[in-house]
């Protein structure tokens, strides 16, 4: 006698057990993919926002260094445009004292009988046209110039006679720059004098 034994269903149901537990598997490979997906996207959306906000700092430093490079330029600017006032003011103030020299100069060196008339300078050349009562006057005063500091040589250039008593003559003399001439010191004086 034989004895028949029906596999079939025991196969079945070995195959949907297997089945359901892929199906289960796969479900929890997807949502654990999807959560890592995610988690991927939240991490990089994390760090750009992090690195934007790095950008954005360094964005106002950069604005904030190129303000205060923009003020360091305007400045540099006022300081040139401050040196040059200063230099302006330091060329007039030893125009001013080389005039006052020439003043001095010419006052200390005037001869007995010799009048002044007219006095122009130009740069360092002086033009002077003066009268005099006779000629030993007129050499006598250009002697006098001569010995001057701060004045050269005198050139002369002419004389004419108005009358028998009055010779009008011109000369030219260069008038020499002082070195390191003492801006403050004079400056001082003067207005110690001026307060006299």
């Amino acid at each position: 006698m034989s004895v028949t034994i029906n596999l079939l269903p025991w196969r079945d149901v070995r195959r949907e057990r297997r089945t359901r537990h892929l199906h289960l598997l796969m479900v929890v490979m997807l949502i654990i993919g999807t959560g890592l997906g995610f988690g991927m996207v939240r991490y990089y959306q994390v760090a750009m926002d992090a690195q934007e906000k790095r950008n954005q700092y360094i964005r106002q430093e950069t604005a904030q260094l190129d303000s205060e490079i923009l003020d360091v330029r305007t400045y540099e600017k006022q300081v040139e445009q401050l040196n040059e006032q200063l230099a302006l003011f330091k060329a007039l103030q030893n125009e001013r004292l080389q005039t006052v020299r020439l003043f001095n100069a010419v006052a200390e060196s005037v001869a007995q009988g010799v009048v002044y008339q007219r006095l122009a300078r130009s740069g360092e050349d002086v033009s002077v046209t003066a009268r005099a009562g006779s000629d030993r006057q007129i050499s006598e005063q250009l002697r006098r110039i001569a010995q001057m500091a701060g004045l050269g040589v005198p050139r002369f250039s002419e004389v004419e006679s108005e009358s028998d008593t009055v010779r009008q003559f011109r000369f030219m003399v260069k008038q020499q720059r002082a070195e390191g001439s003492p801006v403050k010191e004079v400056s001082e004086s003067d207005r110690q004098e001026g307060r006299s």
